[in-house]
């Protein structure tokens, strides 16, 4: 489309950064009077969600950036280079103030003229743009990007003619995955409901009239399991590292393999091992920070890292509580823990209420009914998301090849 090339600008050259809220405690987030946009809203969408749902307390004078219609925003900070900077673009109108949280930043344009912002939601996810965001970033067990070398990355601007003519190509490819997709979250969701459904008592139970069956006995989360945090060990020191036999996990493990873990993408050696030694088979781990609200089964003994807090049950309820049952109950303690966060500093869990959150004692026959209906239902989800997502795939790497090959641009001789 533009055999010529294209004028090419830097960040610095287009517009500036700004960042997200400042100056917040945690009492603010609790009766919010306004919107701010969460990072997993950022990391999950090429373009901004605008229905939220997420409030902050700002006061009548504060000084707080609102982010406007144009603007780009990108997540601070991950665990890995690739997960670094992901992007959001707001391409309609906000129709209310929104705020950033702190843990993102945005990017301005000084003027929107000859700027289409549905195109850079589709160029800031190419692969052109993410390989040179990748080498802004820096770190060890967290990595963040440079602003200052952020800056200085290059982007397109091709004729603005040109850029819709590929927003709309592109758009059509999208909505094919994004329908499929749509396909699968209906689906789902039924799950979902058959789930939360089959795991919340029945308004009448515990009365003095109710079969045994019926009863569901209540304790404190932390009098049915001992709780204990994971860690990094020194990535200095190979010798923690250098022909492991010890299953370490991350977030990714969960990603790539499911919820049941096994074998992990990383290993360590017995030298770094401290303190309580492992994570027993059987035992839960529940993400607390960053990417809360997921929970996965060690089918090994292993260990983590600092973002996931192992859950054993203690000695004197393992006879009163199944596995499986607890592995289906801990979709709604990850629910909950999105529900109770601290996010005025590194978003995480509020430990304090989660130890505090009611776990149930179902009878074990209540238990194992429970179980065999929710384990049917799994396989049914898990037999159709393995043909939704085969076509959905087909569709995205479509829609990946044309968006690189589209977004792939000369620049303009000087």
């Amino acid at each position: 489309m533009c055999p010529n090339g294209v004028e090419w600008k830097t960040f610095d050259e287009l517009g500036a950064f700004y960042g997200g809220l400042s100056g917040k405690t945690k009492d603010d987030f609790k009766e919010g009077n306004e919107k701010f946009i969460t990072y997993l809203n950022i990391a999950n969408n090429p373009a901004l969600r605008l229905d939220i749902d997420e409030t902050v307390k700002i006061g009548p004078n504060e000084k707080q950036n609102i982010v406007q219609y144009g603007d780009a925003l990108f997540t601070g900070s991950s665990e890995t280079p690739d997960e670094c900077a992901m992007s959001s673009v707001v391409t309609d109108y906000p129709q209310e103030k929104l705020y950033l949280n702190s843990f993102c930043f945005g990017f301005r344009f000084n003027s929107l003229e000859g700027i289409c912002p549905a195109f850079y939601k589709h160029y800031f996810r190419s692969d052109h743009f993410r390989k040179a965001v990748r080498r802004t970033a820096n770190g060890t067990t967290r990595f963040n990007v440079s602003k200052k070398e952020f800056g200085k990355l290059s982007i397109p601007i091709p004729p603005i003619e040109i850029q819709k003519k590929i927003v709309e190509c592109l758009d059509k490819f999208s909505a094919l995955a994004a329908e499929l997709q749509a396909e699968l979250q209906m689906r789902r969701k039924q799950y979902e409901y058959y789930r939360t459904q089959l795991l919340t008592p029945h308004s009448d139970c515990n009365s003095a009239d109710n079969t045994d069956d019926c009863n569901w006995v209540f304790k404190p989360f932390e009098e049915i399991f001992e709780l204990r945090g994971g860690y990094t060990p020194s990535k200095n020191k190979p010798q923690f590292w250098e022909g492991g036999t010890i299953p370490w996990f991350r977030m990714e493990d969960i990603r790539t393999n499911g919820r049941v873990l096994s074998d992990a993408l990383l290993y360590i050696t017995p030298e770094a091992v401290k303190g309580k030694g492992l994570f027993e088979k059987d035992s839960f781990v529940l993400a607390t920070s960053a990417t809360i609200g997921e929970h996965a089964l060690l089918a090994v003994d292993a260990l983590t890292n600092q973002r996931f807090t192992n859950l054993k049950v203690r000695k004197q309820y393992k006879d009163l509580l199944y596995t499986q049952f607890i592995f289906h109950y801990m979709f709604k303690v990850d629910e909950f823990c999105k529900a109770h966060t601290n996010i005025s500093g590194f978003e995480s869990v509020d430990m304090d209420a989660l130890r505090k959150m009611p776990f149930p004692l179902p009878p074990l026959a209540e238990q194992a009914r429970i179980v065999s209906i929710l384990d049917k239902f799994e396989k049914l989800i898990t037999s159709m998301e393995e043909g939704i997502p085969a076509e959905q795939i087909r569709q995205q790497k479509r829609y990946e090849y044309y968006r690189d090959l589209l977004l792939t641009f000369d620049r303009k001789a000087v």
